[in-house]
């Protein structure tokens, strides 16, 4: 299929839906759709947030992964117990490269495991009595910690270990806050309740802690929400923001700190980059503190400068003559960057399927480089999501929720992208089909690609895959 033609791209999702059961044919035809760029809702196209179909290979990850894996674990002075079997802890521990200043095992703490390390005997008897002994041990070997949060896995759930009076007791003891977090897996359909359980978290037991002796905000504090510096993603979006003259004194999660939490209510605005999973604490924020909320945009420097000028309009003419200082620096950079790099992608198609905010975000950054995403979609994505998607994506373009093994692959040998970017569950398969794949969850192992140093490297990762030779001289193995 060489071209996007809508009732081509209907006929696939028809040739696609197929292979499955009545039941499951039906309940999966509400998750696909062709994209119109005139609709105001995407409510009634497509519908997302519901239960994977038992027996198809979903892509999704739990709650516990939503709470300790994305939200709880970049924060860098606290310690993260992965309360349960090691599995879980092992698993979530350091896989998402959210970068940080500090000394592992010091003041850092994002890429040790703890975890209670659930035996069989502590299904039986409980873990409430090794979960406050593990705290004591801790408060003794890192002793510069500045709080511990609790994550609870799927059997904490199902015996019922009573977590708020361990950290209750244990916080009263050691004096640090103490957070407990019921993010067991089994909870919600995917991580995305994680992310909104650890929000709860948040309000219920880090920002109250300091309402009554929080300093005054100056006039251009701003936190970053929803950065969780993969690769030192948000350290790229911080140049920028202080260059243009505002001062971040919060950044979450990723190198975050729990200080730095607590003292966000006083700011001026709200940065949101990663909208699924914080809309909740800003939000939040918004109702109790009357803090502002918007979000931004630093993937390629289209969106960067639209970013940056709404960024100022908050705020006076200092502000706003800054964002346009910065964009005339980086301009003429940015220019040579796609004078480089855009003769050698231009026209080339692209497919994503990634959580959080990349299948929207990163469009603009593709386009600017003159490159065109024919399909995109989430993994656990909410309606609110795909309403800000079919106003980023082109008419008669493919998109999917929640896209199961045998529609993502079909999808892909139908349309014959020219790059996919994914994560690492389909990395290898499109690798053995033939397919230049970037791992979009981590970068891949590269990084930063937001702001306009980010830029710089992503068009780099894209030119490096898409044009490697390699792929010219392998074959699928079904093909041989």
């Amino acid at each position: 299929m060489s071209t996007t033609n809508r009732e081509e791209l209907q006929n696939l999702i028809h040739e696609v839906l197929e292979v499955y059961p009545e039941k499951a044919k039906k309940d999966r035809a509400k998750h696909l759709m062709v994209n119109d760029k005139a609709l105001e809702s995407a409510k009634k196209c497509i519908t997302s947030n519901r239960k994977s179909v038992p027996g198809v290979m979903t892509m999704r990850g739990c709650a516990y992964a939503g709470s300790k894996g994305v939200v709880w674990g970049p924060i860098k002075d606290i310690i993260d117990i992965s309360h349960g079997p090691i599995g879980c802890g092992q698993y979530a521990r350091g896989g998402r490269r959210n970068y940080m200043n500090g000394v592992s095992g010091v003041d850092s703490f994002c890429d040790i495991n703890f975890s209670s390390d659930f035996q069989e005997k502590d299904i039986v008897f409980g873990g409430d009595k090794k979960l406050a002994k593990l705290i004591d041990e801790l408060e003794t070997l890192f002793p510069l910690s500045k709080g511990i949060s609790i994550q609870s896995e799927c059997p904490v759930g199902l015996i019922g270990d009573d977590i708020e009076a361990v950290s209750k007791k244990k916080a009263a003891e050691i004096g640090k806050t103490i957070v407990p977090v019921r993010c067991e897996g089994f909870r919600g359909v995917s991580q995305s309740l994680g992310h909104h359980i650890a929000n709860d978290a948040v309000r219920d037991w880090i920002l109250p802690t300091r309402d009554d002796k929080r300093p005054e905000a100056g006039p251009y504090d701003v936190a970053i929400l929803g950065d969780y510096n993969i690769g030192g993603d948000a350290w790229a979006s911080r140049i920028l923001l202080e260059e243009m003259g505002l001062n971040v004194v919060a950044q979450w999660s990723g190198d975050g700190t729990l200080p730095e939490m607590e003292n966000t209510p006083a700011v001026k605005l709200n940065l949101l980059h990663c909208y699924r999973s914080m809309n909740y604490i800003s939000r939040h924020m918004e109702e109790k503190y009357g803090i502002p909320w918007m979000e931004y945009n630093f993937f390629g420097p289209t969106k960067i400068k639209e970013s940056l000028r709404e960024i100022a309009s908050h705020f006076d003419d200092k502000i706003k003559e800054g964002a346009e200082r910065v964009i005339a620096k980086y301009t003429p950079a940015m220019e040579e960057i796609i004078a480089k790099f855009k003769p050698r992608l231009e026209g080339k198609k692209v497919m994503l399927y990634v959580g959080g905010l990349r299948p929207r975000h990163v469009i603009g950054a593709y386009e600017d480089l003159g490159m065109e995403v024919v399909g995109t979609g989430y993994e656990f994505a909410h309606n609110d999501d795909y309403d800000r998607t079919i106003k980023e994506m082109g008419d008669a373009t493919l998109i999917y929720d929640d896209a199961t093994g045998h529609e993502l692959e079909d999808f892909v040998m139908a349309m014959k992208p020219d790059l996919i970017g994914s994560g690492i569950k389909e990395k290898y398969v499109f690798h053995k089909m033939g397919y230049p794949f970037r791992q979009l969850h981590s970068w891949d192992y590269s990084g930063p690609y937001h702001g306009y140093d980010g830029f710089a490297v992503f068009a780099r990762d894209m030119d490096m895959t898409l044009n490697n030779p390699v792929w010219k001289m392998m074959q699928a193995p079904w093909k041989a």
